[in-house]
């Protein structure tokens, strides 16, 4: 009895021990990417248009973005997606969709060096982007409609050469710098944090970016391009922006297979 006693202490020991190994194994396989996509379901589910996130949600989800790399997507920079060609055209972009719903996107910026995402904006978006690698120079501008048009004679109407005149309107350069990965996560608002930037690629690099809620078109939230030129009656960081109507930008696009789990 005494023997048959512990033979089956121990079968019993063992099981206990197999369904933590297999609880921590599950554990284990939830990715970050997976973690994201539960978190961005939870904060964005009721966000409307031009509301930003509570404090609390922001850093919901900073706090998975910021311990994400290269590894967390499956990238590395050598990838064909990173390479320069020999081309007199600028480099392509690819865009790898992960997931877009109602409430939120999630995607990769894959950009091969020099590659430029040119300035355009967000409209009623906020805007979580993490650089997985490289290094790039990112300028971005919020709008500065306080300032009239009318205080000063260069501010005119002009043609943007698809036939279309349109005024200028005034921006305030938010963020004119380099970033490096590894680095923190960027943020930017409806209406603050640099709603319109510019991506420049100095090296091969790879952004995350997550959008609440995504463009829209039938909605009126747009994609929309500009150029900036400065602005001489006022200090180099002001800037005028015009609007790029039908721009075109050397992008394509490609779905990659996360298996998320709903």
């Amino acid at each position: 009895m005494g023997i048959e006693k512990i033979a089956s202490d121990r079968k019993d020991k063992e099981h206990i021990d197999l369904k933590k190994k297999r609880k921590r194994r599950r554990k284990i396989v939830v990715s970050r990417v997976q973690k994201l996509y539960e978190i961005c379901k939870k904060v964005f589910a009721n966000c409307e248009p031009g509301v930003v996130l509570s404090p609390e949600n922001i850093e919901r989800v900073k706090a998975v973005l910021d311990k994400m790399t290269e590894a967390d997507v499956g990238l590395t920079p050598s990838m064909p997606y990173f390479k320069s060609t020999l081309s007199h055209r600028p480099p392509k972009i690819t865009y790898l969709h992960i997931h877009e719903c109602d409430n939120f996107s999630i995607g990769i910026f894959c950009l091969p060096p020099k590659a430029v995402i040119p300035l355009h904006n967000h409209p009623g978006m906020t805007v979580f982007s993490k650089l997985l690698f490289g290094k790039m120079h990112i300028k971005s501008y919020d709008w500065a409609d306080n300032l009239l048009r009318e205080s000063t004679p260069n501010a005119n109407i002009f043609d943007n050469g698809e036939g279309d005149r349109i005024a200028p309107r005034f921006a305030k350069l938010k963020v004119n710098s380099e970033f490096k990965a590894p680095c923190k996560t960027s943020i930017l608002y409806p209406a603050d944090g640099g709603n319109m930037h510019c991506f420049t690629a100095t090296t091969a690099c790879a952004v995350l970016d997550v959008l609440g809620p995504p463009y829209c078109d039938p909605e009126g939230r747009h994609c929309q391009y500009y150029y900036d030129f400065p602005f001489v009656n006022f200090s180099v960081q002001w800037m005028a922006c015009q609007c790029l109507r039908n721009s075109i930008v050397n992008m394509r696009g490609s779905k990659r297979g996360r298996n998320l789990r709903n």
